[in-house]
C-alpha cells in the first residue's frame, strides 16, 4: 500500500438522512473562502516549499490537452501546459504565452474580424529546456485542423487559414469568417511542443500523451493509474510560482470516501463535485478545514428530446415546467445549495438577462395550458391529443442516488397534470455514449453547459446545424430548430461590440424562455473544501476545474 494510502481503508462513513431544511445563503465572503475576516494574508514564501493533495472523484486519464477528454483531465492541462491566454473569475482574458491579448483596439484583430495577429512573451522554454516559439503554435494550430488527429474540438479552429509565422514571436492567421468566441476558445486551446510532437509518426498515440512536456508551472512526475498522479514544481516558468515543491493528484471515485479522507486530512483539498450536499452541515463545522458552496456555469436541466411527439409542443413543455416543483428539489434534495434559475447563461456572464419571467410552480395553470392545447385525459389519468399520449422516459446516470430522488419528485408532480413519466437509468458509459449524442434519449435529466468556453456564445447546443443526427457537428442533442435563433446565434458569433452582443443574447434568452427546449432547473454551486493554512486558493466560474491557480497555492506558516 502506498505512502497516499495509509489509513485508507477507514470505516465509510453514512451518509445523512435527507430532510427539508432551510435555504443556505452564502455570502460573497464565503464563496470566496479566503481566510477568517480581518486575517492579514501572509506573502508567498521565498523559496518553494510543501506538497498539496487534491482528492478528484474521477481519475485524468487524457494528457494531451488537443486530444478529446472530460473536465477532470483540464486539471492536468491547465497546469503543466499554457494557453495564450486564461480568464480569471472576473472573465477577464490574462496573457500567458502570449504578451498581450488581440482585440480590436489594439490591431491584434482586425479586417472586420477576419485578421488576427498575437505577439508572444519572449523567454518562455518547455519543461525540457527547448525554447517556445511561434512555431509550436503554428503546428498546435494546424495539428488541430489535421484530418488524422483525433482533436478534441475543431470549433472555430477550422476557421483558421493562411497560418503565417513572422518571427519566433509573432503569429498570423486569417479567419474564413468572423468568429469573435474564438478568442474564448483559444483560452483553453492549450499549447504543445513542436520538437517533440512534430516528429511522432502518430501523435493519437504518441508516447508524449503518457508523458506530457508543457510550458505550465508544474512538470509531469509519475502517475499510478486508478491511484494518483503527481506533479513537481517547474523551475524555470516564466510567470511567479509556483511556490510548492509538489502536487498530487489523488483518485478517490466513491464522494463518500473522499469526503472521509478529506475530514481525516488524507488530502488537502476536494474539488470538482466535492463535498455531497448531505454532508455540508457537517463539513462546515470540521475544524481546520475551509468549506464553501463556489459557483459553477454548469446547469441542472431537463433536456426532452424534441422529436418525439409528447413533447414536441411548447405547451407541453410549458405545462411541465409550471408542474416542476423547483424550490422543494433544491431544498430537499440539494439542502439548499444550488440557485434556481431561469436562463441558459449563468449569472455571473455579462450576457444574462436578469428579466426573465420567473418560474412558478403552478399545477392548475399547467393543466389549463394542456386543456386548451387539446390534451385530454384518458382512461387512466394520462392526457392524449390526436392518439398520442402524454408519455416519455426521463433518463439519468445509474446510481445518482440524488438525481434518482429528483426523478421520484417529478414522477410524482406530473402525474397531477396527466403525464406519465417512467424511470430509464443506464450506467454513464452508456448514457453518455450514442443514447446522449445521437439523441436516442426520450428526455434527459442531465448537468451541462450552453456557453463556448466564457463566451456565452450557445451556438453548439441550439444552432439548427448543431444537431449530431442530422448531420450537424455540436451538441444539439434536443433538436432545436428556430429560424430566429439561427439569425442571432450567427449574428452573435460576428460581432466584437459587447454591447451589440449582450442584446443578441438577452433576446435568445427570451426566446429560450418561452419555447423551452431545455427545462433549466438550477445553477451548481459545488461544495468544495481545503485546509486552513493553504492560501491563494480561488474558485473560478470561468475555469472548468479551481486548480486553475495552481502555481500560486502556498502553505501559511
Amino acid at each position: 500500500m502506498s505512502e497516499l494510502d495509509r489509513n485508507a481503508k477507514r470505516s465509510r462513513l453514512s451518509a445523512p438522512s435527507l430532510r427539508r431544511r432551510e435555504f443556505l445563503v452564502l455570502g460573497a465572503g464565503a464563496l470566496l473562502g479566503a481566510r477568517s475576516a480581518g486575517a492579514e494574508t501572509p506573502p508567498p514564501p521565498s523559496g518553494r516549499r510543501g506538497q498539496v493533495i487534491v482528492g478528484l472523484s474521477q481519475e485524468p486519464t487524457v494528457f494531451n490537452p488537443l486530444m478529446p477528454g472530460i473536465e477532470v483531465d483540464e486539471s492536468v492541462w491547465m497546469n503543466v501546459f499554457n494557453a495564450l491566454w486564461n480568464p480569471d473569475p472576473e472573465g477577464n482574458l490574462i496573457p500567458e504565452l502570449a504578451a498581450e491579448v488581440p482585440t480590436v483596439e489594439n490591431g491584434g484583430i482586425s479586417d472586420g474580424g477576419l485578421a488576427w495577429k498575437v505577439r508572444l512573451r519572449e523567454g518562455v522554454v518547455w519543461h525540457d529546456g527547448e525554447p517556445f516559439t511561434a512555431e509550436d503554435v503554428k503546428f498546435s494550430l494546424e495539428l488541430i485542423n489535421s484530418p488524422g488527429f483525433r482533436a478534441r474540438t475543431r470549433q472555430g479552429h477550422s476557421l483558421v487559414r493562411d497560418i503565417v509565422v513572422k518571427g519566433p514571436h509573432e503569429i498570423s492567421w486569417r479567419m474564413e469568417k468572423a468568429y469573435s468566441p474564438y478568442l474564448a476558445l483559444l483560452a483553453n486551446t492549450f499549447i504543445v511542443p513542436k520538437h517533440i510532437l512534430g516528429k511522432a509518426s502518430d501523435p493519437n498515440t504518441a508516447a508524449f500523451n503518457n508523458a506530457p512536456v508543457g510550458t505550465g508551472p508544474f512538470r509531469w512526475s509519475e502517475r499510478v493509474a486508478g491511484d494518483h498522479i503527481s506533479f513537481v514544481a517547474n523551475e524555470r516558468y516564466f510567470l511567479p510560482g509556483p511556490y510548492l515543491e509538489k502536487a498530487v493528484f489523488k483518485y478517490i471515485p466513491d464522494l463518500t470516501a473522499l469526503y472521509a479522507q478529506f475530514r481525516t486530512g488524507q488530502v488537502d483539498l476536494t474539488i470538482g463535485q466535492g463535498i455531497p450536499a448531505n454532508f455540508y452541515e457537517e463539513a462546515v463545522k470540521l475544524p481546520g478545514r475551509k468549506v464553501v458552496a463556489n459557483p459553477s456555469g454548469n446547469l441542472e436541466i431537463i433536456m426532452p428530446n424534441l422529436e418525439l411527439p409528447a413533447l414536441s409542443e411548447k405547451a407541453v413543455r410549458q405545462a411541465l415546467y409550471h408542474a416542476i416543483n423547483k424550490q422543494a428539489i433544491i431544498d430537499v434534495i440539494y439542502y439548499g445549495l444550488h440557485r434556481p434559475t431561469e436562463s441558459f447563461a449563468p449569472k455571473e456572464s455579462w450576457a444574462y438577462n436578469p428579466n426573465l419571467p420567473p418560474h412558478s410552480y403552478d399545477i392548475a395553470k399547467a393543466n389549463k395550458l394542456l386543456d386548451d392545447a387539446g390534451w385530454k385525459r384518458g382512461a387512466r389519468g394520462i392526457r392524449q391529443k390526436n392518439g398520442v399520449p402524454l408519455e416519455f422516459a426521463l433518463s439519468t446516470t445509474t446510481g445518482t442516488a440524488i438525481r434518482e430522488q429528483c426523478q421520484q419528485l417529478l414522477m410524482q408532480d406530473w402525474q397531477q397534470i396527466g403525464a406519465s413519466m417512467k424511470i430509464n437509468n443506464m450506467p454513464a458509459a452508456v448514457i453518455w455514449g450514442e443514447f446522449y449524442v445521437r439523441s436516442k434519449f426520450q428526455a434527459l435529466l442531465v448537468g451541462t453547459a450552453f456557453r463556448t468556453v466564457t463566451d456565452p456564445d450557445p451556438a453548439t447546443r441550439f444552432s439548427s446545424e448543431s444537431i449530431p443526427v442530422k448531420g450537424g457537428s455540436g451538441g444539439n442533442y434536443m433538436q432545436y430548430v428556430n429560424p430566429e435563433v439561427d439569425r442571432l446565434l450567427a449574428a452573435g458569433q460576428t460581432s466584437f461590440d459587447r454591447q451589440e452582443r449582450t442584446k443578441i443574447y438577452h433576446r435568445l434568452q427570451e426566446i429560450v424562455r418561452d419555447e423551452l427546449p431545455i427545462l433549466p432547473i438550477f445553477q451548481y454551486a459545488p461544495v468544495e473544501g481545503y485546509k486552513e493554512g493553504l492560501v491563494g486558493f480561488r474558485p473560478n466560474i470561468n475555469a472548468r476545474q479551481n486548480t486553475w491557480n495552481m502555481s500560486k497555492w502556498y502553505w501559511a506558516r
